[in-house]
């Protein structure tokens, strides 16, 4: 029989800050090895703890520049000062091996993925239960002042606007629900007929 492979997806998981998404992509890459984590690019200096190629790809402003005049990311930002972007080599390559790609970035990158590779893309976003809750999380992680948690609430606001823009929402009241969705997800659209190679011939040789 002929085999059938598939193709894989890029799968990301957006949201504002409190609500999870840290946490889930963490427990999704360590319950699936047919998933990886997206490495990025930066021009911000390279912390003590941090490892090439693990954490981020390490460049200078000028290689950066030079990346994107040769159209080598499949999305950059400017985030605080510093350059951010997702090299297209090894994504590409994941993909065509059969591996999804794990991506942990904002809208304003999802969008820039809809637009360079939307037959690839999986997007999910990550709700928090509620407003108090949201503002509970933000207070109990850092002992932030009210004006600085005041910030991020609204900043959060920002970012749940754009909910619409997903191909899925969760509600994470329940870490372990929220997980399980996650999965029931990519389940779901790594069967996609359109990501199956081989198919054709496969049922083919089935109707013989």
């Amino acid at each position: 029989m002929s085999e059938i492979r598939r193709r894989g997806l890029m799968l990301v998981l957006s949201s504002p800050s409190g609500a999870g998404k840290t946490t889930l992509a963490r427990r999704l890459l360590e319950s699936d090895s047919g998933i990886v984590m997206s490495v990025s690019a930066t021009t911000r200096p390279k912390r003590p703890n941090e490892v090439e190629a693990r954490d981020y790809f390490f460049v200078t402003p000028e290689h950066f520049d030079g990346a994107v005049e040769r159209n080598e990311f499949l999305e950059h930002a400017l985030v605080f000062g510093n350059r951010y972007g997702t090299p297209k080599g090894p994504v590409s390559a994941a993909l065509d091996d059969g591996r999804d790609v794990l991506f942990d970035i904002d809208w304003q990158g999802t969008q820039q993925l809809k637009e360079r590779a939307r037959d690839d893309l999986v997007s999910i976003f990550i709700l928090p239960p509620s407003h108090d809750e949201l503002e509970r999380r933000l207070r109990t992680r850092a002992q932030d002042s009210d004006e600085v948690v005041a910030a991020r609430m609204e900043k959060a606001a920002g970012e749940i606007s754009h909910w619409p823009e997903y191909d899925y929402v969760i509600v994470n009241r329940d870490i372990e629900r929220a997980l399980a969705q996650v999965k029931a997800i990519l389940e779901a659209e790594r069967a996609k007929r359109t990501r199956l190679i081989g198919v054709s011939e496969f049922a083919a040789e089935l109707m013989r």
